[in-house]
């Protein structure tokens, strides 16, 4: 369940005044511009960031930019980008350079809709002018870059109707190419993981445990390793409880020594219009605390504020 959901009061024109009133003159009013982003949703903010260069002539990104800084400055233009282009922008980010941080291309070429990583594609060559699944091979290798590519094809069955013999067929499959033989069989494993559709996939994993007393997650753990047991097990843990998977990762962004901030405002921003009530249910069974607890008190000052008005929803 979302936590920010589209104003059923939606008034543009007023959405955008409100902002410009909140930048303009001595002083910024950070409170005002976070009242008037949670409030509404991102298709919302699209049509409020075209009337407000329609009003005042002024692009509100750049508005924005200059009257604020920081990470509270990185969320709030998260939450004014389409979602398509902030994913995309969040992937070359994670791509270019060196090095590559593998598990924000998991996350997000890996828990998508066939139509949602289409969309994403089509952003991040109208950005950058490149081809994702190009940029893909080139920073991946081996059974790992199969995986994404796989992925990045978006070609995943989304017929919902459960086929339990195709399910028992594929946990038989899975097996004989994993714990039942010598070595591994990693194209099985693609394979199945990344055409069947999400629901199919958890009648695949019930008859895996069925069958053979173990988890699918542990077997995966077991035969493969590295990058692509991470891809395999997002997928794995996706497709069982979604909530907790989110769940687990705005908490490993919070861990350690400093914050990943980055990850941090991407979870928060994108699941706060799908799924971010059911990782917060499912964070408070897993550590006892509830998320808006573990953000405030890993973050401060109004970037601080805004992501605990993301997670409590603007109405």
């Amino acid at each position: 369940m979302a936590t920010v959901r589209a104003n059923p009061n939606f008034n543009a024109d007023a959405a955008a005044q409100q902002l410009r009133d909140a930048m303009k003159g001595l002083g910024t009013s950070e409170q005002k511009i976070i009242d008037v982003l949670v409030s509404h949703d991102n298709r919302q903010r699209q049509e409020i960031k075209n009337k407000f260069k329609t009003l005042y002539g002024r692009d509100l990104v750049e508005d924005l930019k200059s009257e604020l800084g920081g990470n509270f400055e990185n969320a709030v233009l998260a939450m004014i980008q389409e979602t398509p282009v902030f994913l995309a922008h969040e992937l070359r980010k994670a791509m270019k350079g060196a090095g590559t941080d593998e598990t924000t291309v998991i996350e997000i070429l890996c828990a998508r809709s066939n139509a949602d990583i289409a969309a994403i594609k089509a952003a991040y060559n109208k950005e950058f002018g490149r081809d994702l699944e190009k940029d893909v091979m080139s920073e991946t290798s081996g059974n790992f870059r199969h995986l994404l590519v796989s992925q990045v094809n978006a070609h995943r069955d989304e017929v919902y109707v459960i086929d339990n013999a195709k399910a028992a067929a594929d946990a038989q499959a899975i097996y004989e190419a994993g714990a039942g033989q010598f070595g591994t069989d990693e194209s099985t494993f693609n394979a199945v993981l990344c055409s069947r559709s999400f629901p199919q996939l958890g009648a695949t994993f019930n008859e895996y445990k069925r069958v053979t007393g173990k988890d699918i997650a542990d077997a995966i753990a077991a035969e493969t390793s590295g990058s692509l047991k991470d891809g395999y097990l997002a997928i794995v843990k996706f497709v069982k409880d979604t909530g907790s998977f989110f769940a687990e990762r705005i908490h490993d962004s919070t861990k350690g020594l400093g914050t990943d901030d980055t990850s941090l405002i991407r979870l928060v921003v994108n699941r706060s219009e799908i799924d971010l009530a059911h990782a917060m249910n499912a964070f408070q069974k897993l550590y006892g605390k509830s998320m808006a607890d573990y953000i405030s008190s890993d973050c401060s000052g109004d970037y601080r504020t805004l992501l605990v008005s993301i997670l409590k929803g603007g109405h």
